[in-house]
């Protein structure tokens, strides 16, 4: 029976991948390390509470006698690493936390892990780290894409994938890293786009889209990316890094938005409103994702038209959750982020 530390397990990715790993392998023990920020959420495991293969530790990751201490308890064999503050605009806001949390907390994690013997740390990134594909350009990421990120969040996102390799390099710390694009789905916060728009269509209200919408991304259902990742672990080789992504041709943000006002019967020309562009927006992210396909077989099992609206009517049937969140801090953020500019 294996032992899994899943960081960040509360928040929308790392909940959807405990599901489903807690699902298939049914002889492994998960722990989930959370700090519980405003994007982390228990309600979001509330059905694994009583399950003897889920326990929940409440930490930060930049804590380092409390993650000493776990890793030497837990004996871990596997590292799957989440625990990220990863929204553009609030690195924005204020990139300090970003740093603190993504770049210092992961080497935190690094150290335990190379002294309690981890077998596997595999590290979650994002395909901002590769910066933009402008406009007209004819090309997509890869794995040998040269790093050049645009945000806070995306410089903060790329120190974590070195400080990962250098430690593989170093210390021969046995690792993996992927680069996702745009994850999609269930339990997603709702300062994303996507559940942004789903759930301020429901409440009555506009759907706020910057510039004129024309930002182009690839988007990836969840449990596809839960896929992915146990492909990688199962069969991906140590030091290699995999680029996953969920389309075969990117869509606009107002294209999106728009599928969106349809699912819901709303007018788009009513239902949406455009507001200033935010700093540093990039315009395209598209992934090849053909190493991770031809070297360990993965491929998205899901369309995006058709999990768009299974993921419009989880919203639907959810709203209780979504409203709970969508209330008090996140309130004050969402005024300042889209409210009137001074």
């Amino acid at each position: 029976m294996a032992k899994i530390l899943v960081t960040g397990g509360a928040g929308f990715i790392g909940s959807n991948f405990i599901h489903y790993f807690h699902q298939n392998h049914p002889e492994d023990i998960i722990y989930n390390l959370d700090a519980l920020t405003y994007a982390g959420n228990l309600e979001n495991l509330k059905d694994l509470e009583n399950s003897d293969r889920y326990k929940f530790f409440h930490g930060d990751i930049t804590d380092v006698a409390l993650v000493n201490d776990l890793f030497e308890r837990g004996e871990f064999e596997t590292v799957v690493h989440f625990a990220a503050e990863s929204h553009v605009d609030r690195s924005i806001l204020d990139p300090s936390t970003f740093i603190k949390t993504n770049v210092l907390g992961t080497q935190v994690l690094l150290n335990a892990a190379l002294k309690t013997g981890v077998k596997r740390f595999h590290h979650i990134s994002t395909d901002e780290v590769f910066g933009a594909i402008e406009q007209g350009e004819d090309r997509k990421f890869n794995e040998n894409t040269n790093y050049a990120p645009n945000s806070p969040y995306a410089a903060s996102k790329a120190g974590s994938d070195h400080l990962v390799r250098a430690y593989g390099k170093t210390y021969n710390l046995e690792y993996t890293i992927s680069n996702c694009s745009n994850n999609f789905g269930p339990y997603m916060f709702p300062e994303k786009l996507i559940p942004l728009a789903i759930t301020n269509l429901l409440e009555g209200k506009k759907v706020p889209i910057y510039g004129k919408g024309d930002q182009s991304r690839d988007w990836l259902y969840v449990e596809d990316h839960a896929r992915a990742i146990e492909a990688i672990l199962e069969k991906g080789k140590s030091g290699e890094t995999y680029c996953v992504g969920g389309m075969t041709e990117e869509i606009t943000n107002l294209e999106v938005v728009k599928l969106i006002c349809g699912l819901l019967g709303k007018n788009p020309e009513q239902n949406i409103e455009f507001v200033t562009d935010r700093l540093g927006h990039d315009f395209k992210y598209v992934v090849d994702w053909s190493k991770i396909k031809n070297e360990l077989g993965f491929e998205p099992k899901y369309s995006f038209n058709e999990w768009l609206e299974k993921t419009v009517e989880w919203y639907k049937n959810n709203q209780s959750w979504w409203q709970n969140v969508k209330n008090g801090s996140y309130q004050e953020y969402y005024k300042q982020q889209y409210g009137p500019k001074k």
